[in-house]
Formats: structure tokens, C-alpha cells, sequence
């Protein structure tokens, strides 16, 4: 399955749920997962996180990982350690947006977010 984008660059206005993924040979693996906001507007706010299924229709009361709420354009990663959740077959990123202050009380963010695992990116580091 990985590398692959689990959300490929999308333009995000309020919250939602990206598609389901799944981890195939990765399953109990550490994944590096790279956020990459590319365009904002002003006085906004992201916090996304990451939900996991063994089933692919039940995703918990809890996400897996989540990044620090973000305000800015960059790029951000997180591992996520499946080592001791080798259960988790599914995984799918979630989001919840926020905006304040004068003009289009909308929220503009456009975001992808990426998945390869650890072992691959310190190998091609390691070069």
C-alpha cells in the first residue's frame, strides 16, 4: 500500500472525513504521515487526526494520532506507531476547521497528507 497519498491535495471549507485506506503489508508497522498545508487564509485553524478500523465500518471513540492544531502553510509529520495495534486494517484522516475575525467567516485550507513507512524513509536517508 505505501507509500501513498491519503488524501491527496484537496481544498478543505469546513469539516470532513478523507478516504479509507488501507495498510495492507504496513499492518503493526511505524508510518511517518506528512501534513502539507499549501494555501490558507488568514485567522483559521486545522486539527486533523487519525482514525483507525479493523473492519473498515467501525472507527472508534478516539483517534490514533492527531497533529498539533495547525494556523499555518507547511509541512508537518508525525509517526504513528502501529506496533502495538496490529488489529488496525483501515486508516482515514479526519478534520475539523475553525476561522475568526473580520471577512468570510468560511475557512480556506488546502492540505494533503501523506503515508510512507518509517523503515523506507530512513533507508533513502541513509543513501
Amino acid at each position: 500500500m505505501l507509500p501513498e497519498f491519503l488524501l491527496p491535495e484537496t481544498i478543505v471549507r469546513e469539516a470532513g472525513t478523507g478516504p479509507m485506506s488501507e495498510l495492507g503489508t504496513e499492518r503493526g508497522g511505524t508510518l511517518i504521515l506528512t501534513l502539507g498545508i499549501t494555501r490558507i487564509i488568514e485567522q483559521e485553524s486545522i486539527d486533523l487526526s487519525i482514525w483507525g478500523s479493523v473492519d473498515g465500518t467501525d472507527w472508534g471513540t478516539k483517534p490514533i494520532v492527531g497533529f498539533p492544531q495547525k494556523f499555518y502553510c507547511g509541512t508537518y509529520q508525525v509517526l504513528l506507531d502501529l506496533s502495538e495495534r496490529s488489529e488496525i486494517k483501515y486508516v482515514r484522516a479526519k478534520w475539523q476547521v475553525n476561522r475568526w475575525g473580520k471577512g468570510d467567516p468560511k475557512p480556506l485550507f488546502c492540505i494533503y497528507l501523506f503515508a510512507q513507512q518509517m523503515e523506507r524513509q530512513l533507508a533513502a536517508v541513509g543513501a
